[in-house]
């Protein structure tokens, strides 16, 4: 059994779930796929700052916290989960074209979300919803890593100061798909690419050369 090991010390930033979601919700939720999906959305959309939230599909089959609790096949539980939420009447689903590509959009169901549906579905793009922005680097900690403490928010303040968003996006999503999921790592590789230069990496898999400097460049910060 996989243990917690606590909440940690300080400030830890808080997330708010409306009341329904415990007294409604939770009580006619009957599958734990779908529970930790409904969760894990009401907990990102309540990130955003929009007046109108919502969240790509592609967003979710990317967020690598969301599908480490989802077993050993975690993209078909997705799926599956996803399906239960929407027919469930916990999430609102629109396909719309966002930046010129076809988007599955989750809503939560709630008077906004539903609007937003319903003018997408007039062929209409309300008002009020922006398009999604990328996710900050606070956001990208807690998808790929896990609990932000005091001290690695600190660095992420930093890093965020001395990297493009791109570089720092990048340097998570390399970080994830070698399996390296530790700030320390990430750093290394945005260390390296203002040293070394990004040239055409970021287009194939990283080298073993390069998996080998990440690793001692992290060893040694």
């Amino acid at each position: 059994m996989k243990t917690f090991s606590g909440f940690p010390p300080g400030k830890v930033r808080s997330a708010s779930i409306p009341e329904p979601v415990f007294t409604e919700l939770i009580p006619i939720v009957d599958d734990l796929a779908e529970l930790k999906l409904t969760l894990h959305i009401l907990w990102r959309l309540g990130q955003q700052q929009a007046k109108v939230r919502y969240l790509r599909g592609a967003d979710l089959v990317a967020d690598q916290v969301l599908l480490s609790g989802l077993g050993d096949a975690p993209a078909e539980m997705l799926s599956a989960a996803l399906e239960r939420a929407v027919e469930r009447g916990t999430l609102l689903l629109a396909q719309a074209t966002v930046g010129g590509t076809s988007e599955e959009l989750y809503f939560a169901n709630t008077a906004r979300g539903r609007a937003a549906v319903e003018a997408i579905a007039r062929g209409e793009w309300p008002d009020e919803l922006e398009f999604a922005e990328r996710p900050n680097v606070f956001t990208l900690y807690e998808q790929n890593i896990g609990l932000l403490t005091p001290l690695i928010a600190d660095e992420l303040r930093e890093a965020e100061q001395a990297y493009p968003a791109d570089w720092i996006e990048d340097a998570f999503r390399e970080a994830v798909s070698l399996n390296k999921r530790s700030w320390r790592y990430i750093r290394a590789i945005l260390e390296h690419w203002r040293t070394e230069g990004r040239g055409e990496k970021t287009s194939r898999r990283t080298s073993e050369a390069d998996r080998r400097r990440y690793s001692k460049w992290e060893r040694t910060r």
